[in-house]
């Protein structure tokens, strides 16, 4: 089942903040959790103690932490890849690599004898996953996330990103990949402008980059890199996530019919099948209302991402609903009853024929 996760930085906050911040999440349905153990600045012994208490936290609440670690910090803990004990004691329910090794060590820590999932570095591209599964892993305990990038303009490209999900989609691994609060403040590093994996959602809100993440069938957990979301960002990340259809906020005038608002709100709509470069087509609409009324209003001109009703002077088609792929002229047969805000385009994008999915008011 697919898991949404938050992260906490141990050695860049307190206990009792990560602890307030890991019990809002339990409350919204988050699962997993991830914390950097990258390096060791100071007393190993007092760090180390610092993280456990975290994690012995969260384990409490039920959620799943995966800590991330680089060959280096193995010398440094005096930590072998076939001896997993140190993370067993920690509590963490798994390692996420950053760097990673040669593939035959990954294979083999897959195999430990705690069941202490692997997850290795999606982002990396390569053969990479392709080695691992050389070296015949144990492949429940093997899983996928890609990176998050702090610098503006780092991030992936979606094609990029596509091609190394396909990857991993290939072999049924469980996929995982970095959204960003835009409230949050830190991360591991000093240095931050936002925690995502691809480059076109940083600044975007949580939900749209959640939203876009779960319709690219790619990628089964979703992780907000930074901390601390708010709970308002916990709660819209969280519903979008766990709805069971894709969900649009459409931005609507104030003087919209009830008719208008019913058809729009008031059940989900359907991809129709026989689809048009023009327009999404949810004929549906115009059966369930086909007693209402839908005078003209609001004919201006159609633009990408509008969301239209074919009002009265349009006959049979009088009711159905329908959201704007190109630009057209409007006979004055067409209400323009509202828009996807810009944002959410790339998820407009996504949805296929045949496809469900509900409007949300944005406003």
């Amino acid at each position: 089942m697919s898991k949404l996760g938050v992260s906490v930085y141990p050695e860049r906050s307190t206990f009792e903040k990560d602890a307030a911040y890991l019990d809002l999440a339990a409350k919204y349905g988050y699962q997993r959790v991830f914390t950097s153990l990258l390096e060791i600045k100071g007393d190993k012994d007092e760090v180390v103690a610092n993280f456990k208490k975290v994690i012995t936290y969260a384990n409490k609440l039920g959620l799943q932490v995966m800590v991330d670690v680089n060959p280096g910090l193995f010398k440094q803990l005096g930590v072998s890849y076939d001896d997993l004990s140190f993370f067993h004691n920690l509590g963490a329910w798994g390692v996420r690599l950053d760097l990673g090794f040669t593939g035959q060590e990954e294979a083999r820590m897959t195999h430990n004898e705690y069941g202490i999932k692997i997850e290795v570095n999606m982002s990396k591209g390569t053969h990479y996953v392709d080695t691992i599964m050389d070296f015949y892993p144990e492949k429940d305990n093997l899983l996928g996330s890609h990176n998050f990038y702090p610098q503006q303009y780092t991030g992936l490209g979606y094609n990029y990103f596509v091609e190394t999900s396909q990857q991993y989609r290939h072999y049924c691994i469980n996929t995982a990949a970095f959204v960003s609060s835009n409230d949050a403040t830190y991360g591991p590093w000093p240095m931050q402008d936002g925690l995502c994996t691809l480059e076109d959602h940083r600044g975007l809100p949580i939900a749209t980059q959640v939203q876009h993440l779960k319709m690219t069938g790619l990628i089964d957990d979703v992780l907000i890199g930074n901390a601390y979301a708010s709970e308002a960002e916990l709660k819209a990340a969280s519903e979008v996530f766990f709805s069971p259809l894709p969900l649009l906020h459409v931005e609507t005038p104030a003087d919209l019919s009830d008719a208008e608002k019913a058809a729009l709100f008031n059940q989900s709509q359907t991809y129709r099948g026989d689809c048009s470069d023009y327009v999404i087509r949810s004929s549906q609409t115009r059966v369930i209302y086909k007693d209402e009324a839908f005078p003209a209003h609001h004919t201006d001109d159609v633009h990408v991402g509008d969301v239209l009703i074919d009002n009265d002077q349009y006959g049979q088609y009088k009711g159905e609903t329908q959201i704007a792929l190109r630009d057209f002229k409007n006979t004055g047969r067409i209400n323009v009853v509202g828009h996807i805000p810009a944002e959410e385009h790339p998820i407009m994008g996504l949805l296929v024929p045949w496809m469900d999915f509900k409007f949300l008011p944005a406003n």
